[in-house]
């Protein structure tokens, strides 16, 4: 074979492999981009159905933290009986059984979410039994009173935890 026969079969070669490199790196580019599309209309598509739930499960919650506010809470909630610790028992299953009532709502929100509403359910259930430990409290009136007067020098637990949801709400949109 002689030198011109392989220029000129370079010639013809070369550019057959630049202009398959070529469309191959477009094919791929252009695949590449469906996939993108089709996995932002899906994730748009889940997003439309699901928030409407994720704020639904949000909106139980704030429920929820309303109503174990510990001033609503002490209002909405009358003793059953003048003994303390009977009223504290009481009090403390009513957020219990409210808490369970909602479980389900966790799978729809974040873990941190939860994680300071589950607080803010422990720490107002810890204020009652703190106040009812107090040696002046000998009945479920004075059990509420003392609990009233403590929440005058500080907020409920459940106001942190509203506070909270309503930033990650707003973060939804």
């Amino acid at each position: 074979m002689d030198f011109t026969r392989i220029i000129e079969l370079a010639s013809y070669t070369l550019p057959a492999i630049v202009t398959g490199f070529v469309a191959y790196s477009f094919f791929e580019l252009h695949i590449k981009n469906n996939d993108k599309k089709r996995t932002f209309l899906l994730s748009r598509e889940y997003q439309k159905q699901s928030l409407p739930i994720r704020l639904q499960a949000y909106e139980r919650m704030t429920l929820y933290l309303e109503r174990i506010n510990l001033t609503k809470l002490l209002i909405r909630i009358s003793p059953i009986s003048p003994e303390k610790h009977d009223y504290e028992n009481f009090v403390i299953d009513q957020i219990e059984q409210e808490f369970e009532h909602n479980l389900t709502q966790q799978i729809y929100m974040s873990d941190e979410c939860w994680t300071i509403i589950t607080t803010a359910k422990n720490s107002t259930i810890q204020i009652i039994r703190k106040a009812a430990m107090s040696d002046r409290v000998d009945s479920a009136d004075k059990l509420r009173e003392k609990i009233l007067n403590d929440l005058l020098e500080k907020q409920s637990p459940s106001n942190a935890a509203l506070g909270y949801i309503k930033n990650e709400v707003s973060e939804l949109w």
